[in-house]
């Protein structure tokens, strides 16, 4: 029998996390062992170093990474951060749980992740776009639109995604659109990206407030993370009818139960760039969010928020992950326990983001560009089939919705390298 490996290349508390999610997933369904750390680990990682000159003339070196988890099913397929506590670790986890979401809801793509271990708040637009470049250019022998598609991610945007771009097509001579998705509309960038995965947590929160016989309009709303997705996610919520009663960025807290205005809240942050000194609700801690009584909380940020500590504290009445990985191993252990509480798994309900990032591939590869109604009822159709294969996947094995999704994820990446053997 082989011995399973144990990577200490990306060893880190959110990896390690993400690779018991997998083993609890594999024992499930009885993943034979050949497979399990083929489907497991990823497939390759590259880590560079990345000099640039600051605007006062000196240099600087930071350091960047890619991880490429799957390329059995097409082309990887993955965000890039800029955040200052980036890891190796993160990107590897954050690349498995891309696969897993990509398999889930079908489509041709491994996953993938990209980090740069930087503050992109200290740098100024010159040094942010020497920076973007410079990544781009040092990842040029690994990336392609048949190879592995870049994307957004915390601390980076449009502007990152068209420098990208244009760095790549330099390189190559030619105009690559395919190269990054969520660029700008004018680069080639699709109608609905912005908001996809925000629109996507929205939708799907409608939808099990709709099964659990909840008015939208009686639902109140708990956002932690006020980026682009917990924002958008606050405002398609706010356009369904739902209050939102308490929003928070890394900076300041607010909650207001009469509702907070959204739209003047993302006016703020687009001229202020943080939450900070926001008059819209009473200042509160990030913590006590989370554990404020609503019907709906959202963590919108970063991994590793709902702990076994505050797990059985949360006053919810669906827990929807619109962040990758905020839910710990010890806290799905309780929320497990408490059935009160409905969970939509990360891989389910902040998949809008790769799904119509792959319309947006689709349409740069065949030059044919759709409205953003169409993309937005194509997302919905994508969503409304994943979350029906996750609930029968539940019903049928008895498993919670998070050990449904992943099972159904992990499933078929390992039957595609099955299917494709084992190159000699």
């Amino acid at each position: 029998m082989s011995k399973a490996i144990v990577s200490k290349l990306y060893d880190s508390d959110v990896f390690r996390m993400a690779c018991r999610q997998f083993d609890k997933a594999a024992d499930a369904i009885n993943l034979p062992e050949a497979i399990r750390d083929r489907t497991k680990y990823p497939r390759r990682c590259m880590a560079v170093a990345l000099p640039i000159r600051r605007d006062n003339g000196t240099t600087v070196v930071f350091e960047g990474y890619r991880v490429q988890h799957s390329l059995s099913t097409g082309p990887s397929k993955g965000g890039l951060r800029f955040h200052q506590d980036v890891t190796l670790g993160e990107v590897a986890a954050l690349a498995m749980w891309m696969s897993w979401k990509c398999s889930l809801v079908g489509l041709p793509f491994g996953g993938a992740k990209g980090g740069v271990i930087v503050d992109p708040f200290n740098l100024s637009p010159g040094e942010l776009e020497r920076l973007s470049r410079r990544y781009m250019q040092e990842m040029v022998p690994f990336l392609s639109p048949h190879v592995d598609i870049a994307a957004p991610d915390l601390g980076t945007n449009e502007q990152v995604m068209a420098w990208m771009m244009d760095t790549y097509s330099n390189h190559v001579g030619h105009v690559e659109p395919a190269i990054v998705t969520g660029k700008p509309l004018v680069l080639g960038g699709s109608e609905g990206r912005r908001e996809a995965t925000g629109r996507g947590v929205a939708y799907l929160v409608k939808t099990y407030l709709d099964d659990l016989k909840i008015p939208v309009g009686q639902a109140t709303v708990a956002v932690q993370g006020f980026g682009n997705v917990g924002s958008e996610t606050a405002a398609a919520l706010a356009e369904y009818g739902a209050r939102i009663i308490a929003i928070s960025d890394h900076t300041a807290a607010f909650h207001n139960p009469q509702g907070i205005d959204v739209k003047k809240a993302q006016q703020y942050v687009q001229f202020n760039r943080v939450l900070h000194d926001f008059d819209g609700g009473e200042p509160i801690t990030n913590e006590q969010l989370l554990e404020l009584p609503c019907t709906v909380l959202a963590p919108a940020a970063i991994e590793r928020v709902i702990t076994e500590v505050n797990a059985p504290r949360l006053r919810c009445r669906i827990l929807a992950e619109a962040a990758n990985g905020p839910t710990t191993n010890g806290a799905d252990r309780v929320l497990e326990s408490r059935e009160e509480i409905e969970v939509i798994p990360d891989v389910l309900c902040n998949s809008g983001g790769v799904i119509v990032s792959y319309f947006e591939w689709l349409q740069n590869l065949q030059h044919y560009y759709w409205t953003r109604d169409e993309v937005l009822a194509k997302l919905y159709a994508v969503l409304d089939k994943a979350k029906a294969s996750v609930g029968y996947q539940q019903r049928k094995l008895k498993f919670s919705r998070r050990l449904a999704a992943l099972t159904l994820g992990i499933q078929r990446v390992a039957e595609a390298k099955q299917k494709r053997g084992l190159f000699p």
